[in-house]
């Protein structure tokens, strides 16, 4: 409502404003005319010896003239200075008081005209036809000049025709009582045209407004639509937190640069080291610092031309046009480690680094090289922290046979070609059999034997985790059927689960359900995660919680290696921890490898926590271990990983490890 008055009240001043203009213009022509009609009839007063009283007459006119037309000429108040002197910058009180002072003026000049009457004498001398010829032609030219502004010609006309009126009454004679008469009809005609015209005027110059306010209007719409339109395009290509293209957007340029037909390019995938601590440490404010800065100098380090993305989370994605980069693909990416590894305000030296793989093609296929860099920066964060590697021939060959894995992987399991075997664990210092790790193989027919590890991570991509869990759980399951019928059912069979499955499978039901189906006791079954899954405990708590109150175990593989601390070993109910099998390897040549297993032992020893060392592979190894006091030792110098026939051949044959 308030919109609709300040509308209607705009359009109100700019019709004022168009009605000012309008009487300036025509004042400037009709005052002219006036002066030449006011000069006339000073020149027929000295011919009928009246010339000393023209003369007055004419000066009182012309003074009257020349203020109206300084009036005309006088500057209007503008709103804005700065803005030209249009109607819609005219002052609203400024234009309503040149107004009043045009009609004023307009009255004083028709006092003026009135006195004629003085020239011939009330008109009743022989020259009163002229001046009544001169004031009915002077009015009539008045009313055609002020069409758009009724007030300003009905002031000037009205004081010199009921002049002429009065005088021929007092002059009395019935020709000149119809005469007055007449003069006063001649009077409510004009001033009725007069605001006819004027209103005629108004509704053109509102109809011309409204116009244009509409047309300004879809204007401003169509502006804030195109604004809009841009607006939103620029959400769904850039990331709203660090303004870097995201996926969309980077994707998008770079199809538009592989349809220019630029050959060569080199993408990047950069990953942060140690984000995740940084957000579990001082929250998700700092972590997205951490990224808006990250992007900022990736940013900064980089030219203009080359395309700077953030995917997702906390990777980042770099495509450089090689011949427009002096630099070599791994001189880049060095300097790029160089940018980000500066230490960040409120953390410490070398908390925050960055991973980044990389691939170089002659030809743009964004997928495929996205899919190359990324497995060169997964090799790239396994060789540590702040490396970079470069996609080669053997990543080129790992990685068509994990496609030829994926393709094949679901018809293998439905053919049973996929087979758990089974490695000893002992205790007592390598002298007694405590446990069995179980450990999935497949012989593929154009790669061979396929490891754990892969086969994993292609079924965690492609949506085989779990068919491949439950393939894997139905085998140890078997064994622990078949250790029962033994009389061995106090030995235990361990299965890993990597955190991909935990994350994305129900591992504790479906562990929990088969066992009852089976009717097999918990405590025969061990779980196997790496130190990684500590670094999101949330996701997994609850599901290891329920296995271990089921009575299921918990152990953590490769430990000494990932991210782990002892109250997230307290939180992940973890009955027992194993030393990653490169601290072993060597443990009999390096003190620092029997430090960190001294350390390990201490630590497991404090916590109630067993402690397994992992890859003992010669005499001297498993010697050095009973020395540090551990006692129990899994690697091929006891017995290499097994199938199920061979397993329980072996058991048959080693009476003296079974207790």
């Amino acid at each position: 409502m308030t919109a609709t008055r300040n509308g209607y009240a705009a359009v109100q001043h700019l019709i004022l404003a168009d009605q000012l203009m309008a009487v300036r213009r025509s004042m400037l022509i009709s005052i002219p005319v006036s002066f030449i009609l006011g000069l006339t009839s000073v020149l027929v007063a000295f011919h009928y010896g009246n010339g000393l009283a023209g003369l007055w007459w004419f000066l009182a006119s012309s003074l009257v003239n020349a203020a109206r037309i300084m009036l005309c000429r006088s500057p209007i108040r503008l709103i804005d200075a700065d803005k030209p002197a249009e109607p819609k910058n005219f002052d609203p009180e400024s234009v309503k008081r040149h107004l009043f002072l045009q009609s004023a003026a307009a009255a004083i000049s028709g006092v003026v005209w009135a006195f004629i009457a003085v020239l011939s004498d009330g008109y009743t001398a022989p020259q009163s036809i002229f001046y009544l010829t001169v004031l009915c032609g002077i009015t009539a030219g008045a009313i055609t000049h002020g069409f758009a502004y009724a007030r300003m010609p009905i002031c000037y006309i009205t004081p010199v025709l009921l002049s002429v009126a009065v005088c021929l009454v007092y002059a009395g004679g019935f020709e000149r009582y119809c005469l007055a008469a007449t003069t006063i009809l001649y009077l409510a005609a004009l001033t009725r045209g007069a605001r006819e015209s004027e209103g005629l005027f108004r509704q053109s110059s509102r109809l011309k407004h409204e116009a244009t306010a509409m047309a300004e209007s879809l204007e401003a719409a169509k502006d804030q639509a195109t604004r809009a339109a841009m607006e939103m395009e620029h959400r769904a290509t850039h990331d709203a937190l660090t303004g870097l293209l995201n996926r969309s957007g980077f994707m998008q340029q770079a199809a538009d640069l592989a349809s220019s037909g630029t050959t060569g390019f080199v993408l990047m995938l950069l990953d942060l080291d140690g984000f995740k601590p940084i957000n579990d440490a001082f929250g998700h404010k700092a972590g997205d610092r951490v990224l808006v800065e990250v992007g900022r100098r990736l940013r900064e380090s980089l030219p203009d031309h080359v395309l700077v993305a953030r995917l997702g989370g906390d990777e980042f994605a770099i495509l450089v046009d090689p011949a427009l980069c002096q630099e070599t693909p791994s001189i880049l990416a060095t300097k790029l480690i160089a940018t980000v590894s500066i230490p960040f305000a409120s953390f410490d030296a070398g908390r925050i680094g960055i991973s980044i793989g990389v691939c170089a093609s002659g030809r743009l296929d964004v997928d495929e090289m996205l899919v190359r860099a990324d497995a060169a920066l997964y090799r790239a964060k396994a060789q540590g922290r702040n490396r970079h590697y470069v996609f080669d021939d053997d990543l080129r060959d790992h990685l068509a046979m994990q496609r030829d894995i994926e393709r094949d992987l679901a018809h293998a399991m439905s053919n049973d070609a996929l087979e758990v075997w089974f490695q000893p664990i002992l205790g007592d210092g390598g002298r007694r059999l405590t446990d069995l790790e179980a450990l999935v193989r497949w012989n593929h027919p154009r790669h061979g034997w396929i490891s754990p590890s892969d086969l994993v991570t292609v079924a965690s991509f492609s949506g085989l985790a779990e068919p491949l869990f439950r393939y894997v759980l139905r085998d140890v399951c078997a064994m622990m059927q078949t250790l029962r019928a033994m009389n061995l059912g106090h030995l235990r069979v361990a299965m890993n689960i990597s955190p991909r499955e935990i994350s994305q499978i129900g591992v504790d039901s479906l562990i929990i359900a088969r066992l009852r189906k089976l009717d097999l006791p918990a405590s025969m079954l061990e779980i196997e995660i790496t130190e990684d899954t500590a670094k999101d405990i949330q996701a997994v708590q609850s599901k290891l919680a329920a296995l271990a109150e089921a009575g299921v175990r918990i152990a953590v593989d490769d430990f000494g290696v990932g991210y782990s601390s002892m109250s997230s070993l307290r939180q992940l109910h973890v009955d027992r921890i194993k030393i990653d099998r490169s601290f072993v390897h060597g443990i009999a040549a390096s003190a620092d490898d029997r430090n960190v297993v001294q350390s390990i032992l201490t630590l497991g020893k404090s916590l109630g926590i067993e402690v397994v060392a992992e890859g003992v592979e010669t005499e001297a190894s498993r010697n050095i271990l009973r020395q540090l006091g551990c006692s129990i030792m899994q690697g091929h110098y006891f017995a290499k990983p097994m199938p199920h026939r061979e397993t329980i051949e072996w058991i048959n044959q080693s009476k003296s490890l079974v207790g």
